[in-house]
C-alpha cells in the first residue's frame, strides 16, 4: 500500500513522527485481531496499517467478514488489538487498561450510530450533553455549548424537543452534535446514513462535508458507494486485509454531490 504521507520512525514505542509536521488523529501499525470461537481461531484482522491525519475524511468499506466491524471496535476503543499498535494522537491505546480505554471513549472520540442512540426522555440539548454528564460536567457553560452545537447542526428551533418529536434526519443531527461536544480527535460514524432516505442522507452528508471543511476529522464506515464517494479517501478491507487505500479526486467528490442533489430533486418533483 502506498501511504499518503512519508514517516520517519521514532525510538521505542512512541507514535511515528510526521515529515512536514503532519499531525495524526489516529495511526494503525500492523494491527491484528484474533478471536477463539469453539476452539477455532478466527483471524479478523491480519496486519492492517494506515494513518488518518487531522482533518481527513475517510470512508471504510468491505463485505461481510472483511474485518470492518472489528476495525470499527478498535478505532472506537471498544477493543484492543491482538498485536500491533493503535495510536490516538501520540498515545498508544493498544497498551491501555480497560479503564483508560473507557476514559478515551468518553472524552476523545465522537460516535455517530446508524440508530442514533438517543435517550427518549431527554430533550435535544440534554441528549447533546450526555457525554458531559458521565464526566460530571453539567454547568451553565456546558449547557450553552450544547445549545451552540444544536444551532450548528440546524436545530435552533428544536432545542426542547424530544427524539419522538423529531424526524430521522433531525435525530441524526442531534447525534452528530453530541459527537462534537467533547471536541474529539475524530468523529467515528457507523453507517450514519443507513436508516435515512435519499433526501435526508444528502442533508447529513452535506453536514459532514461542512464539518470536515471546518477541520473536523471524520472516519465513516459505510456499505454505500455513493456515500463513500463523498469522502476524501476510501479504505477497502477484505479477509482481514487492507486491499486498497485510494484518494477521491475533488472533481469526483463534486460529481457525487451533484448526482445526489439531482436524485433528490427528481424525487421531490415526482412527489409534487
Amino acid at each position: 500500500m502506498v501511504m499518503p504521507y512519508e514517516w520517519v520512525s521514532s525510538p521505542s514505542t512512541s507514535a511515528p513522527q510526521a515529515v512536514a509536521a503532519v499531525k495524526l488523529a489516529t495511526s494503525i501499525r500492523n494491527v491484528t485481531r484474533e478471536y477463539v470461537l469453539k476452539s477455532e481461531t478466527v483471524r479478523a484482522l491480519r496486519g492492517v496499517s494506515f494513518d488518518v491525519p487531522e482533518g481527513d475524511y475517510v470512508a471504510i468499506m468491505g463485505p461481510s467478514g472483511s474485518g470492518k466491524s472489528t476495525l470499527l471496535n478498535l478505532l472506537g476503543c471498544l477493543d484492543k488489538p491482538s498485536s500491533g499498535q493503535l495510536f490516538l494522537g501520540q498515545d498508544d491505546i493498544s497498551a491501555m487498561t480497560d479503564d483508560q480505554l473507557a476514559e478515551v471513549r468518553s472524552r476523545r472520540i465522537g460516535f455517530v450510530f446508524q440508530s442514533y442512540n438517543l435517550i427518549q426522555q431527554l430533550t435535544v440539548v440534554e441528549n447533546i450533553q450526555v457525554p458531559l454528564f458521565y464526566q460530571g460536567r453539567l454547568g451553565a457553560r456546558e449547557q450553552q455549548h450544547a445549545v451552540e452545537l444544536a444551532e450548528t447542526v440546524g436545530l435552533k428551533d428544536r432545542l426542547d424537543h424530544r427524539p419522538n418529536q423529531l424526524s430521522g434526519g433531525q435525530q441524526q443531527r442531534v447525534a452528530i452534535a453530541r459527537s462534537l461536544v467533547n471536541d474529539p480527535y475524530f468523529i467515528l460514524a457507523d453507517e450514519a446514513t443507513g436508516n435515512l432516505d435519499s433526501r435526508t442522507t444528502e442533508e447529513i452528508l452535506t453536514l459532514f462535508d461542512r464539518l470536515n471543511q471546518e477541520g473536523r476529522t471524520i472516519i465513516m464506515v459505510t456499505h454505500e458507494d455513493e456515500v463513500a464517494r463523498r469522502a476524501k479517501r476510501v479504505i477497502r478491507l477484505k479477509d482481514g486485509l487492507l486491499r486498497s487505500d485510494t484518494v477521491n479526486r475533488q472533481q469526483d467528490r463534486d460529481a457525487a454531490r451533484a448526482e445526489q442533489r439531482e436524485a433528490v430533486e427528481l424525487l421531490a418533483a415526482r412527489e409534487e
